[in-house]
């Protein structure tokens, strides 16, 4: 066994960092499977447990875990600038490449070739989302009570249109309560196994002492809120300040703030909440665009959340905010916007809760709420791939034509995912190319 590696410099962790924001396709799983790879297994940065005792906690928060899984490491190894760096630098080459695409969806859509490449998308995307719902599902859903969860949230929303936020709300007190009433079915949360047999010495060993940044103090929780409020409030005053409370910028400050709160679950547990408000409440993206955008952040590294980051692109656009000669810059502008509070909250739950968690490194507890709101969440995810495929499959309404092109590329990608296991870039990839084809042929 080879002796314990010489800690990163920063310059070392800054690089590896950067790296990861451009190489982190395959949504949370696949990005977790690779930060384990780099940092557990070749590195040697962090030891197994320690690394699975941050992911349980990222686990039980809203918000992309993988992402807060990297601040929370940087965080750990080189203090608060680590963490800031690790985090922001996961998220900052998506945003760059999610302007550029959105640019080229917004200036140059129409163009046939694109508008072809697009058509093959939108079916995909509808089976992707359909095997989210089944994924977590597969792994959620471990009784007839979580069952029974999954399809009350789903009647919810579907028939009765029960705002999101008030589905997670209920399923989180069911889960408090019902995990003090009857704890076995609440059983399991968001753990991620045991850990495997050790990798060999770490810099951050199982045994390794705290470090003094990483310890708690009330003192730290109180500089901690003290920033993130002022920053935040910063932020906001200066928009509401500028535009205006009803200001599209400032609506969308707000409206992600609150989406930022509400990602229990992941990407695509949040997306009808973003459905909701973008689309049927502010008219920032229609629901086609919808679909476009989770393709285009389907195929682009980062946390699947930046999808967002186009909802703001297009709605900035859309709205023209600084006049029609700036739309590129009203995109980029809104974009950013809506990055900076949606991921500001996931850089405070890091910093704040990290020093606790690393007070104790024992199995995490009260996870029954998550238990109860990733049940609740199967329910949504599964509405929302009938709404995708309503609209993807009678664009013009029940009264229009049915689009047999698109009902065949939705089953061959359903096919690849659930038959043939292919990855999600395959996935997206190939139905482009067929949606071209298709629509050459046509």
């Amino acid at each position: 066994m080879d002796g314990r590696p010489s800690g990163p410099s920063r310059a070392q962790a800054l690089r590896f960092w950067l790296k990861l924001g451009f190489i982190s396709f395959g949504g949370p799983a696949g990005q977790i499977a690779v930060m384990h790879e780099e940092l557990v297994e070749r590195r040697r940065w962090i030891s197994e447990n320690r690394f699975l005792h941050a992911l349980n906690y990222c686990m039980v928060l809203p918000g992309p875990e993988a992402q807060q899984l990297a601040t929370y490491i940087g965080w750990l190894m080189h203090r608060t600038w680590g963490g800031i760096v690790a985090g922001v630098l996961f998220v900052l080459p998506s945003l760059f490449i999610l302007i550029a695409l959105s640019w080229v969806y917004m200036a140059w859509g129409q163009v046939p070739v694109i508008a072809g490449i697009f058509f093959g998308l939108k079916p995909a995307v509808t089976a992707l989302v359909l095997h989210a719902a089944w994924r977590i599902g597969s792994r959620a859903l471990k009784n007839a009570w979580l069952w029974a969860m999954a399809a009350a949230s789903f009647v919810a929303i579907f028939t009765w249109h029960v705002p999101f936020p008030l589905i997670v709300l209920l399923a989180g007190l069911l889960g408090f309560f019902g995990g003090r009433w009857r704890p076995e079915v609440f059983r399991g949360g968001g753990g991620h196994g045991a850990a495997k047999a050790s990798c060999g010495p770490a810099v951050i060993d199982d045994d390794t002492p705290t470090p003094a940044h990483a310890r708690f103090s009330w003192a730290r929780v109180r500089r901690v809120v003290i920033v993130f409020a002022g920053l935040w409030g910063a932020a906001f005053g200066v928009l509401t300040l500028a535009c205006g409370w009803d200001a599209v910028l400032t609506q969308m400050a707000w409206f992600f703030t609150k989406a930022a709160l509400l990602t229990f679950g992941g990407a695509y547990a949040v997306l009808p909440y973003v459905y909701q408000g973008a689309v049927e409440q502010f008219g920032w993206v229609t629901a086609p665009q919808m679909i476009d955008g989770l393709a285009l952040g389907e195929t682009t590294p980062g946390p699947l959340i930046m999808v967002v980051s186009f909802v703001g692109f297009v709605g900035g656009w859309s709205k023209a905010l600084f006049g029609p000669e700036s739309l590129l810059l009203a995109g980029a502008v809104a974009a950013s916007v809506v990055t900076f509070f949606t991921f500001l909250p996931s850089f405070y739950f890091i910093l704040l809760g990290g020093p606790f968690i690393e007070s104790t490194h024992g199995k995490l507890q009260f996870t029954a709420p998550l238990t109860a709101i990733t049940a609740a969440v199967v329910g949504v995810i599964l509405n929302l791939a009938l709404f995708f495929a309503y609209h993807v499959l009678w664009p013009q309404g029940l009264g229009g034509r049915f689009e047999w092109g698109a009902a065949a590329i939705g089953l061959a990608a359903a096919l690849a995912l659930f038959r043939f296991k292919r990855g999600v870039i395959q996935v997206v990839l190939g139905s482009g190319l067929a949606g071209l084809a298709l629509q050459q042929l046509l």
